[in-house]
């Protein structure tokens, strides 16, 4: 089991019993949740990881054949509260980690207590005319080939398309970095199991009780998708944010952390 919180580098920390997990978006790392997980430590366990291949995660644990689809990862959230023994688990993912989390949570329903989901996108291809994840095809494209050829200048570009916030470059600057730090063979399969993805067909299979969080201005998930996923998903609710950008949690996360605690308190047995 320790081979488990070492692979995914899970950090403990808080002064509750009642657990809940946070799950980074694509190409960040557990430190992304810095300015909303402290804000739970009075009430909850709260557990941080990474993913395989990014942060302080155990590289030499990475698997193509394992992580070349998002199943891989949901595979680890579920490793991660065995080993820990967790119980009626509050998810919070953020980005492609809710969509890793909702996978994970049809899996082993019972192991949830419910999902909080901030810019899920189930999938990033428009599919006219029933529905607009956003992107075509050509543009998803030109993105991978973009890493290919330049990595840093690709990395430079993403961030500041996600983060939005122009007025505050240090947020956008901190996004490029943590792209940067991540291998880019890795960043690269990620990025491809993450937007060439295709998970409509699971959301009504989804049995846990969750929340959408959806961002106002967001070019990553726009709104229509997360009407979409209000619509598939059954027993969720949906609340549009004044938050700009496609990462609520670092650019505004007094809004994030009481969204939060609104769902979490109004749910509470």
């Amino acid at each position: 089991m320790d081979s488990i919180l070492l692979r995914n580098n899970v950090k403990i920390i808080g002064e509750g019993n009642r657990p809940i997990l946070f799950a980074p978006g694509f190409g960040c790392d557990q430190n992304m949740w810095r300015f909303v997980a402290p804000e739970f430590e009075s009430d909850y366990q709260v557990i941080l990881f990474d993913y395989v291949g990014s942060g302080k995660s155990d590289y030499d644990a990475y698997s193509s054949s394992k992580y070349s689809e998002l199943g891989g990862y949901a595979q680890d959230i579920l490793d991660i509260c065995l080993a820990l023994d967790l119980k009626e688990v509050t998810f919070i993912g953020h980005s492609v980690g809710s969509m890793i989390g909702i996978l994970a949570s049809i899996q082993k329903p019972n192991l949830f207590k419910e999902l909080i989901l901030i810019g899920p996108s189930p999938c990033y291809l428009n599919d006219p005319p029933q529905y607009l994840g956003g992107f075509e095809k050509e543009e998803l494209d030109e993105l991978i080939n973009m890493m290919d050829l330049n990595y840093i200048g690709w990395a430079n570009y993403l961030s500041k398309v996600i983060m939005k916030n122009p007025e505050r470059p240090e947020l956008s600057g901190e996004l490029e970095q943590s792209f940067c730090s991540t291998d880019p063979h890795v960043a690269r399969e990620f990025a491809i199991a993450t937007f060439f993805s295709d998970y409509r067909n699971c959301l009504p299979e989804v049995s846990v009780p969750s929340l959408i969080l959806q961002c106002s201005d967001d070019t990553i998930a726009p709104l229509e998708v997360g009407k979409y996923m209000f619509q598939h998903l059954r027993n969720s609710e949906f609340y549009q944010m004044k938050a700009t950008g496609h990462c609520p949690h670092m650019s505004h996360p007094e809004e994030t952390v009481q969204l939060i605690r609104k769902y979490l308190t109004v749910n509470q047995d």
